[in-house]
């Protein structure tokens, strides 16, 4: 008899589709706009740019509120409401007439989109795993880098249509996915007659113990691991923030082709998945704490290497380090918030998380540009991130074991 699977899982496939598809468009592909919107209205880099820091300031305010409400809404009506808001946004984007059209479009984008994306999707993946929540986060964190490889089709696309077409094409099948998708979603296990991981939902009133399931929400936020693990995730933004950022900038100032430069450019994201897959199922097998230890270690050493990546050979020494640290990281991260403080209020802990992250992102980008501007160089900034690289080693050493564990 063949057994059925847990429902959970679909939902695991649908935050992957959702993730994939939100990410590969507003985050990976809006790269590709750069070009056909110089072209049209004469706008500079920087200008363009600024959207791009409005969705990072956005989101550093915003992911703590999305945190709030999928607790307290459920994350089914935040996607829904998310999927047609980046519809709406990518449409109304299509008819920018000026740069504060431009702006307001990409705001409203931005907001649609932390609807739909990683504080939501991981929400309402974590209500639903417990024992198997690294490899389910894994896979979703999966399609949101997976989205990368969605770039050459939005390039396409443009090439045959013009950017405006190909904003509609993506706005309307953004409706066309991920409304569907979003009604696929269910909140919590227990009303379909389940517990987290798939078994069946105990009777007589009696309730499954959980890592941290008792920690309430104030005390969690005095608690010093989450204190150390915020500090680690603002250092981890920082640092990939910018080397994604200014990878092809640095990698042309120390001579490297172009050509060469966007293959590694596409190759982060690429190889990400793979550390967000195997650090997935890692962080279910042995000890999460460590496997982040782990993945700081691979970022560390890949930045070091980027340093002094103008001798070739050290290029595969940056980029399969670094990427699967980073695919590694963003999945434990998460997987650490939810066994420590339980799924209860895990929406407003990852929020609040990936709010501090977002504050990281932007500083990380600012500090890799000031570095260039004023020494003519990014040897150094590196050099100092591999120092800052340490710390969140340190302090994520120093994490002591949760306080529950699963009976």
């Amino acid at each position: 008899m063949i057994k059925k699977v847990f429902y959970g899982w679909w939902i695991v496939v649908s935050c992957f589709i959702i993730g994939l598809y939100v990410s590969g468009i507003v985050h990976f592909g809006f790269t590709a706009f750069f070009e056909p919107l110089i072209k049209e209205f004469g706008w500079s880099y920087t200008q363009i740019s600024f959207a791009k820091s409005l969705r990072g300031l956005e989101m550093s305010v915003f992911a703590p509120l999305l945190g709030f409400l999928a607790d307290r809404f459920g994350s089914r009506k935040l996607i829904l409401c998310g999927t047609i808001t980046v519809g709406l946004g990518l449409i109304l984007l299509s008819m920018t007439q000026s740069l504060a059209m431009f702006y307001a479009s990409f705001l409203l984008l931005s907001f649609g989109s932390g609807g739909c994306t990683a504080v939501v999707l991981m929400t309402a993946v974590a209500n639903w795993f417990s024992k198997n929540i690294g490899k389910a986060f894994g896979i979703v964190a999966a399609g949101m880098g997976a989205g990368g490889l969605m770039v050459p089709l939005v390039v396409q696309l443009i090439d045959l249509y013009h950017w405006r077409t190909t904003l509609i094409i993506f706005g309307l099948g953004m409706w066309l996915l991920g409304i569907p998708l979003s009604f696929v979603i269910r909140n919590r296990p227990e009303r379909s007659g389940y517990v987290p991981d798939g078994s069946l939902a105990p009777t007589h009133g009696t309730k499954s113990k959980d890592k941290g399931e008792d920690i309430r929400f104030k005390e969690a936020l005095r608690h010093k691991a989450f204190l150390y693990i915020n500090v680690v995730e603002l250092i981890r933004h920082m640092i990939i923030t910018a080397v994604v950022l200014h990878i092809m900038p640095y990698l042309s100032s120390v001579g490297v082709p172009r050509s060469v430069s966007g293959m590694a450019a596409a190759a982060l994201p690429v190889v990400s998945i793979f550390g967000r897959f195997g650090f997935g199922w890692f962080g279910d097998v042995f000890d999460k704490r460590y496997g982040l230890a782990v993945t700081l270690c691979l970022i560390g050493a890949g930045l070091l290497a980027f340093s002094y990546v103008q001798q070739g050979w050290l290029m595969l020494i940056f980029i399969i380090p670094f990427s699967l640290g980073w695919g590694g990281s963003a999945v434990l991260t998460k997987t650490i918030v939810r066994e420590y403080f339980g799924r209860e209020s895990f929406g407003k802990m990852v929020g609040i998380t990936m709010g501090i992250g977002s504050v990281g992102g932007i500083i990380g980008p600012v500090l890799a540009g000031w570095s260039f501007d004023t020494m003519k160089s990014y040897h150094f900034i590196w050099l100092v991130f591999c120092g800052f690289s340490g710390l969140s080693i340190w302090l994520m050493l120093r994490v002591k074991p949760p306080i529950r564990r699963q009976e």
